[in-house]
């Protein structure tokens, strides 16, 4: 029974996407606007089926430990669903099931290509929450993040198609800092994820190991200063897919973390330090560039990273103190679960909010989307809360400049506040698209609210090893009122300047312009261009000297042989095994250089 849940959950999602590709033949105009579902009845009959794809993973979800091995595939392919893999897996089904709901059966025009790439990201994610060795989690990442390509460019405009460009260059950093990362921890004895982070400890390339993995991994979980895709791709990207690249795909990071640093296994205060720091920047520092968007979804992008910057916070005090580990990495997984809802909610409610802000639902729509913002935030009673208190409860001892971070942490629901203020702001300015009755996309989002007020609590208090939720004593309840607060008071203050026009011209605009989104990006794009054109100048003097010298063979060697050698060895180069063999012995060569490091 266990081996048909896990075949159902990774072939007929895939088989489905295959299918829909298969049937979207021959290719039309991408275009990106709601209109009446396909008339094809195989592709209505497909979309309809995709959102139930999801069962069976969730199905798996009922199994603890369930388990699949297979020897013949790679080097052993093993998935397990342990302790922390399985709230994951259960938020990531919900998330995937509610976006391919909100696509799918809306009749979304342009939706057929978003719904295979959900398939295929939904099957990756999957994969990398329960990969049990080193080959197979790799697999499930590289299929999970290149897919994701196809979500962030599905609209085929100028602003998508940057966003992809960007996205997919940080990629292959990724990629390539994660197969490094992950070949060095397979050579020190961690084929399987459960031997990793204590052959990373004892490997002789430690520190080699570990930067390559705060690197790949903080590419996804957008970790300062590698969070530049995150801004461009959600407001490029269509909210289903902005719901789960935020609420699921981030956490992709947030696992490699967790599953391949020496956390408990090895103290490692520099490293840990550093990414304290990196992490404690990024959740800060994104509060005030994310202010000066205009745009709903981009501030909620900025939201992630700051979210995501308490996470790599968490991990960085587990590196630092590797005595709190064992606290630290329950309480990650506890307050990703409670975020990939939430924040899932709050960027599938962007068009929800458009499409049925009027009348009664009005209503409905405006209490669901502030109980997420409200669980984003860490109020009192919500999911949120639980998060953050067993984060706190975790990280007691540690300090950072001397400051415990019991008193810091608590300062990024303070953020969250203005944040979130500043995107139900724009989002009720924005004009809206109403339709007269409900539908598949306004059902699919009150079930994933309805997902985020039940499961993280039910998730926590059954599933993870946490020693205390919050409770109902006056010094929790402020513990958990007082960041909220704060924010409300300084977004009021700010409100207070602005009608006194006592703020500065860029603070009182806000309309995107005084810090593009992306913030950093666009420097980063112009030092590419840069040093692009120095490489094409240098490439073309090396033609050029190239050209020379075989004009000087020729002419000193007064025979065709050397001229046809010359052009039999430039022939072969150029062909796709010449190729081929140059991009292998590369590789080798950073091999070597990273073993001889």
């Amino acid at each position: 029974m266990t081996v048909a849940l896990w075949v159902l959950a990774l072939v007929l999602p895939l088989l489905t996407a295959a299918a829909i590709g298969l049937a979207t033949m021959p290719p039309r105009p991408a275009v990106d606007t709601s209109v009446p579902a396909p008339d094809s009845p195989v592709q209505r009959l497909l979309l309809s089926i995709s959102p139930l794809t999801a069962l069976p993973t969730l199905a798996l979800t009922a199994v603890p430990g369930a388990t699949l091995e297979v020897p013949w595939l790679l080097v052993g392919t093993h998935l397990h669903v342990d302790g922390a893999a399985r709230p994951l897996v259960l938020v990531s089904a919900l998330l995937y099931a509610a976006a391919l709901a909100a696509v799918a059966w809306a009749g979304f025009r342009g939706g057929r290509g978003l719904v295979a790439f959900l398939l295929v990201c939904h099957v990756g994610t999957t994969v990398v929450f329960t990969a049990g060795d080193t080959a197979t989690f790799y697999l499930g990442y590289a299929l999970m993040s290149f897919a994701a390509y196809g979500l962030v460019v599905n609209s085929r405009t100028a602003e998508a198609l940057r966003a992809g460009r960007v996205y997919i260059a940080l990629t292959v950093i990724s990629e390539t800092a994660v197969l490094a990362a992950l070949i060095l921890v397979t050579s020190a004895g961690g084929r399987l994820v459960q031997d990793a982070p204590r052959a990373v400890a004892d490997s002789d390339h430690t520190g080699l190991i570990v930067a390559l993995l705060l690197v790949g991994f903080g590419v996804k979980a957008g970790t300062l200063p590698l969070h530049v895709w995150l801004p461009l791709a959600h407001p490029a990207a269509p909210p289903a897919a902005s719901a789960v690249l935020s609420g699921a795909m981030v956490k992709a990071g947030l696992v490699g973390w967790l599953r391949f640093l020496p956390l408990g296994e090895a103290e490692l205060p520099g490293w840990g330090l550093l990414l304290l720091i990196l992490a404690l920047a990024g959740a800060f520092l994104a509060v005030p560039a994310g202010e000066l968007q205009n745009e709903p979804k981009v501030v909620l992008a900025y939201s992630t990273i700051s979210q995501m910057g308490f996470l790599a916070a968490l991990v960085g005090v587990a590196l630092t103190s590797p005595e709190l580990a064992p606290a630290v990495i329950p309480a990650a997984v506890a307050y990703a679960v409670h975020h990939a809802l939430a924040k899932g909610a709050l960027f599938l409610g962007v068009p929800v909010w458009k499409h049925h802000a009027h009348g009664t639902r009005r209503w409905v729509v405006a209490i669901g989307l502030g109980g997420a913002a409200l669980a984003v935030a860490g109020a009192p009673f919500s999911s949120g809360a639980v998060g953050k208190y067993a984060a706190k409860n975790a990280v007691g001892g540690a300090q950072l400049a001397g400051v415990d971070m019991v008193d810091l942490l608590p300062l990024v629901a303070t953020g969250s506040t203005l944040l979130l203020l500043r995107a139900g702001w724009l989002l009720v300015r924005n004009e809206s698209d109403s339709r007269s009755r409900p539908d598949a996309e306004l059902g699919a989002w009150l079930l994933l609210v309805a997902a985020g007020i039940i499961v993280p609590w039910v998730v926590t208090d059954t599933w993870l090893p946490l020693t205390d939720v919050p409770g109902l004593d006056p010094v929790t309840l402020w513990d958990a009122s007082w960041p909220i607060l704060l924010g409300l008071g300084i977004a009021a203050l700010a409100l207070v300047l602005k009608r006194l026009r006592l703020l500065p011209g860029w603070a009182a605009r806000a309309d995107g312009r005084a810090l593009p989104p992306g913030d950093i990006v666009g420097p980063e794009e112009r030092l590419v261009r840069v040093a692009g054109s120095a490489v094409s100048a240098s490439v073309g003097s090396a033609r050029e000297l190239r050209e020379r010298g075989v004009d000087g063979v020729r002419r000193a060697v007064p025979t065709a042989g050397a001229g046809r050698s010359y052009d039999a060895v430039e022939a072969g180069l150029a062909s796709r095994p010449g190729s081929g063999v140059v991009v292998v012995l590369f590789c080798l060569a950073l091999f070597a250089a990273g073993v001889l490091s």
